[in-house]
């Protein structure tokens, strides 16, 4: 069974690292939800030869964006009573929210819902550091959020954090790490701020306003979040991702296993197993387009080395690592032969009895580096 993942392109206001496809014009809103219904629809009429894969019942359904939560009640009922059969529900219903979007309104809302995951934009415990990246919640809003999410029976809550701010200092990022403990939620996921070109934080990078922390500063960070987060009971399951035992992610571990989902929405992204798929990335065209029954996509079939390369670069991502078993000889080979100095460096471990590479702890920070010298150009 697919996964679906819906995205929501519209934000209040945009934050300074954003490069992600969103909006802050909402008036636009309703329809697009339509069209959403509209598409989920067209894809169940879709023979099961198109590479453009039918959903049939989702075992997964993720609302992301952009913020899931600017939408309307009456909205986000639309959606949810499109995509979640009330005879069989998803083992996972996830949504991402602002933290200043969770009132004692929405937590009444999502009783309504079937969600019982929520994921939020924590990013930073520092009201000076949000401000910087345009955040519009404040550090306080973020324990209020997790206490209201409480009272509305979710039990399964992730923060996402962010280290590596301009001026950011070890114990910094070590009191932002208390205090995301002190929340003790079942998943947290953090990452090294990045510089997207074309966004205002690129921008300020160019101009010589702001440095980024060097390399060694951000090792640390990561280190001390990894041995934070062990020591205390999270399963480090994922490069950026932690979750008490038996709370990973079950949405996002199927787009590093390989398994097939649908993306709904503008500028969304499917996979059946062989062809990946993307909706365009333009509001108004996928509006227009599902509106008069056809969908903007373009795809790409996976095979050879295309395949390979793609397998690398989402099972090494995990703990588990890369099952060798999935390649054919020639490949395995290769990629034994490519990896045998960073086995003998320390940054991949390979396991000779299940046949599987992973990366080491080492291998982790430089996760990009090893994976580009085993890749197939």
């Amino acid at each position: 069974m697919a996964g679906i993942y819906v995205h929501i392109p519209f934000c209040k206001s945009r934050c300074a690292y954003c490069g992600f496809f969103s909006t802050t014009s909402l008036e636009l809103r309703q329809r697009y939800v339509d069209a959403v219904c509209r598409e989920y629809e067209l894809r169940n009429h879709i023979g099961s030869k198109s590479p453009i894969c039918p959903i049939g019942q989702p075992a997964t359904v993720y609302l992301g964006g952009g913020t899931p939560s600017t939408l309307a009640p009456n909205q986000l009922e639309q959606l949810f009573a499109t995509l979640v059969d009330g005879a069989v529900p998803p083992v996972e219903v996830t949504m991402e929210c602002n933290p200043d979007d969770v009132t004692p309104d929405f937590a009444v809302l999502l009783r309504r819902l079937p969600v019982n995951r929520v994921s939020m934009g924590a990013q930073t415990f520092s009201d000076e550091r949000l401000r910087f990246i345009g955040r519009r919640h404040t550090s306080h809003q973020v324990a209020e959020a997790v206490d209201r999410l409480r009272q509305a029976g979710i039990d399964n809550i992730s923060i996402d954090l962010m280290y590596g701010f301009p001026g950011e200092t070890l114990d910094d990022w070590q009191r932002d790490i208390d205090k995301a403990l002190a929340l003790d939620v079942e998943h947290l996921s953090a990452y090294a701020l990045t510089y997207e070109e074309g966004t205002p934080l690129h921008r300020m990078l160019e101009q010589g306003l702001i440095q980024q922390t060097d390399e060694e500063l951000s090792r640390s960070m990561y280190y001390s979040l990894v041995d934070r987060l062990t020591a205390v009971g999270y399963e480090h399951y994922e490069i950026s991702n932690f979750a008490r035992p038996g709370r990973r992610s079950r949405h996002n571990s199927s787009y590093w296993n390989h398994t097939p989902y649908i993306g709904l929405g503008a500028a969304a992204h499917s996979f059946d197993g062989r062809c990946r798929s993307w909706n365009v990335a333009d509001i108004m065209r996928y509006i227009e387009g599902v509106e008069q029954g056809r969908m903007e996509t373009d795809c790409e079939m996976l095979e050879g080395d295309t395949l390979y390369n793609d397998l690398l670069m989402t099972a090494l991502r995990t703990i588990d690592g890369l099952s060798l078993d999935r390649l054919d000889d020639a490949r395995r080979r290769y990629c034994l032969r490519q990896a045998e100095r960073y086995i003998d460096g320390g940054l991949l471990v390979y396991d000779k009895e299940t046949g599987r590479l992973r990366l080491s702890r080492d291998g982790l920070f430089v996760s990009d580096m090893v994976m580009s010298d085993l890749m197939l150009v």
